[in-house]
């Protein structure tokens, strides 16, 4: 069996990078769960499926839409199912990360109370999502060895 690489986690077996991308599966449950829940979502009653009129905003911060979460749901379903191999676990921490750092070009560009803004995407938005970015690709070339298959 190929993998990136040989070290394992004596307690459960599975390669950092495993571990990396089902943690960060997890985390995208949570948050995109989350969003649905008045209270941790301010402006509950504002919660809209998409765009920059929902006026919801995930811990008072973060403004979301029903799309919004569902596409965290999604990126956590992924994290999970990608999570088994060590190449999908790698290729969805990578490409995870630039699908994030696109995001927080789109949100620095993009006129946020134009119909363009259809995630929706705010400032605190843009800050994670470049650090999401840059997380994410850490952790898949940190975990793994440069990408080389042994």
């Amino acid at each position: 069996m190929a993998h990136s690489r040989g070290r394992r986690n004596p307690a459960d077996g599975r390669a950092p990078v495993r571990r990396a991308a089902a943690a960060a599966g997890v985390v995208f449950l949570i948050v995109g769960v989350l969003g649905f829940i008045p209270g941790i979502t301010s402006n509950f009653g504002d919660l809209g499926f998409a765009g920059h009129e929902s006026d919801a905003k995930l811990l008072g911060l973060f403004q979301v839409s029903v799309l919004h979460n569902i596409v965290h749901l999604l990126f956590g379903i992924a994290g999970l199912a990608l999570s088994r191999t060590v190449s999908a676990a790698r290729a969805y921490l990578l490409g995870g990360g630039a699908i994030y750092l696109v995001l927080w070009l789109y949100g620095l560009v993009v006129d946020q109370s134009s119909g363009a803004n259809f995630v929706p995407l705010n400032g605190a938005n843009n800050w994670l999502h470049i650090f999401l970015g840059i997380g994410m690709i850490a952790l898949g070339l940190l975990t793994t060895r440069g990408g080389k298959r042994r």
